[in-house]
């Protein structure tokens, strides 16, 4: 006679309970499309890495020598009451956490607070000088880019030649030099040729295209200095990724099928080495608007690095957080539209 033996397994089924839920999610965010986790992984890190910003800044400007009520009453009887009433309208006279939290708060309400110099909303005198460095800015690299790209292509092309020794050699030597003293020379060697201060004649004509011959004429010395510069980077960079490639298998096989030379590095070379320099252009885009300051002062240039300068003067320091947040945030936005488009443009980079 055949005895059955009965066995219950202890081990049971996944108790779905808390732990359960929680793998679930964690199997959710997995499951997410790579696009949109790449997206918002680079999103996070944007906005940590403006937190960071946001109290650097706010910390870097307190350090900075100086009383702002002592600049504002320079020269004026004032008597300690008024001062002391004066630092509460500011509210200078805080605490620094308290401050603090003021400042994140205003920021939160898109407010950047009140001009201690000007007694002006920031976010309006930033508005005003905005666009002006926008404007000096997007041309000196759009013409940077033309020319570095369309130098870098012919130095690669035609390595170990003059041409290419010679640009090479220029580009290195431009990409040392500071901003503020080339713009310096370019002011004695042309003197007379261009104006030299601000971005639109005393007096005006009414017609229109005379308008803006005068704010291009204007712009030609502060342009040719930012492009001076920025240019090199995009030329040495060119030149070295068409380098990398100039030994390719598939260029090989290019010529070897009969293709000309110039259809060669037109619809082969050209397009493949062109992906670091297009990142550069939008890392660089947010790093020139931040570092027009000195080009801006020596010109007089009407833009954000100008009036830098002048709360630096103050210290006036809603206007120089104000600016700094702004600035800041142009390299953090350039800085994700860069990584965002390198996904695009670099197939490798959308399977990883």
């Amino acid at each position: 006679m055949t005895s059955s033996v009965t066995v219950t397994s202890t081990d049971a089924a996944p108790d779905p309970g808390p732990r359960g839920s929680g793998r679930r999610g964690a199997a959710g965010v997995k499951a997410l499309p790579p696009t949109v986790r790449f997206v918002a992984s680079k999103l996070g890190g944007a906005l940590a890495s403006f937190s960071l910003v946001v109290v650097l800044g706010f910390l870097l400007f307190r350090m900075i020598p100086g009383d702002p009520v002592a600049t504002m009453t320079r020269d004026r009887p004032t008597s300690p009451e008024q001062l002391a009433a004066l630092r509460e309208r500011l509210g200078l006279d805080k605490s620094i956490p308290e401050q603090f939290v003021d400042y994140v708060s205003g920021l939160l309400r898109l407010d950047l607070g009140t001009s201690y110099v000007y007694n002006r909303p920031v976010s309006e005198m930033i508005g005003e000088r905005f666009w002006p460095t926008v404007l000096l800015v997007g041309t000196a690299t759009v013409l940077a880019v033309a020319l570095g790209l369309w130098l870098g292509v012919r130095a690669a092309w035609r390595r170990g030649s003059t041409f290419d020794r010679v640009n090479t050699g220029v580009a290195l030597t431009l990409w040392s030099v500071p901003q503020f003293w080339l713009g310096l020379l370019l002011l004695i060697a042309t003197q007379g040729l261009f104006p030299s201060r601000g971005m639109r004649s005393p007096v005006l004509p009414d017609d229109p295209v005379a308008q803006v011959l005068d704010v291009a004429h204007h712009l030609v010395l502060p342009c040719v200095t930012l492009l001076a510069v920025i240019y090199a980077q995009y030329m040495l960079v060119m030149r070295s990724s068409l380098l990398e490639e100039m030994g390719a298998d598939y260029l090989t096989t290019a010529r070897a099928k009969g293709l000309r030379d110039d259809l060669v590095r037109r619809r082969h070379a050209v397009p493949n080495a062109l992906l670091p320099t297009v990142t550069l252009v939008f890392l660089q885009f947010g790093m020139v608007v931040s570092g027009t300051v000195t080009v801006e002062t020596v010109f007089s240039w009407p833009g954000l690095g100008l009036l830098t300068y002048q709360a630096l003067r103050g210290p006036d320091l809603p206007l120089l957080q104000g600016v700094f947040v702004v600035l800041a945030g142009s390299v953090l936005l350039m800085n994700l539209v860069a990584e965002l488009l390198y996904r695009v443009l670099d197939p490798r980079v959308r399977e990883s």
